[in-house]
């Protein structure tokens, strides 16, 4: 297989898939788009394996050979075409490679069906799986300013889209035996886990309000990023990152709709934020 062509099987899974990430990967220049594209469809795979129907022990197997992937990179197979495009991302960008394996650890989590007690604790799993695709996608970017700082400043974007996710995905998450939102807020709000997607009551519209204001505090830091990177690359962010905290806010504006059915932005509506990204307004 070409390498070219490696690369165009990352963009198709990207195109196809990313739902809301491919708004903001489509501004930048072509070789960080690339790039991400591919961090992006190495990130889809692990996903998948976490959520898809094998049985629990061989979907951990499968997160360790994907791990395993990541260590020999250099002598990945020429018949996968992410693991070849992903080998020459590490050749060719800074890429954090080690932040796949915090994914991994997430995912892990999530087939063993860990729950949260406390806020810290759910912390920690937000940054394994939204904090370390935000670092992954700093190698891609770069930035000239204090790595650290925009490695935590992803870290806490990271945290934000994750928080957005999982207020979106409660009654799915439920269906699939997950209760994300840490037993301290459930229990401090009067919701039972056991019942949390059957019914808005006024403490499951409390919980929501005082998630999502806990999540505008994590986009009020993360959103710091942007001023570390180059124009396409502070684009590319402000467009993913807008998109999820518009999503934010009409959650927060009708919580019970969470219960109904996954809530999401119009394709029009997603473009309008990227085009707003594109030109520095951001949110």
């Amino acid at each position: 297989m070409e390498l070219s062509e490696a690369y165009r099987e990352c963009e198709r899974i990207t195109w196809s898939q990313a739902r809301n990430f491919a708004y903001g990967i489509r501004l930048l220049p072509p070789a960080k788009r690339r790039g991400l594209a591919v961090i992006y469809a190495f990130a889809r795979r692990i996903d998948d394996i976490g959520d898809g129907t094998l049985p629990p022990e061989e979907k951990i197997a499968a997160l360790e050979q994907a791990r395993q992937a990541i260590a020999t990179l250099t002598a990945a197979s020429q018949d996968d075409p992410v693991l070849m495009a992903l080998a020459d991302v590490e050749r060719n960008f800074p890429v954090p490679m080690p932040a796949f394996g915090e994914l991994i650890d997430g995912c892990v989590a999530d087939v063993r069906g860990t729950s949260y007690q406390t806020f810290d604790d759910l912390l920690y799993y937000c940054r394994c799986v939204a904090g370390s695709i935000g670092r992954l996608s700093l190698g891609i970017f770069g930035t000239g300013h204090d790595p650290s700082e925009a490695a935590d400043l992803a870290d806490s974007l990271g945290v934000a889209l994750q928080l957005t996710n999982i207020l979106r995905d409660i009654r799915e998450d439920h269906q699939n035996g997950r209760v994300y939102l840490p037993a301290e807020d459930l229990a401090k709000f009067d919701c039972d886990p056991a019942t949390i997607d059957r019914s808005a009551s006024p403490g499951f519209t409390r919980l929501v309000e005082f998630e999502a204001e806990r999540a505008r505090d994590w986009y009020a830091t993360g959103w710091k990023l942007l001023g570390l990177l180059d124009r396409r690359s502070a684009a590319c962010t402000g467009a993913m990152a807008g998109i999820y905290r518009r999503l934010l806010e009409r959650i927060a504006a009708e919580p019970a709709a969470v219960l109904r059915g996954r809530m999401s932005l119009s394709g029009g509506e997603k473009a309008t934020v990227a085009v707003k990204a594109l030109t520095g307004r951001f949110g």
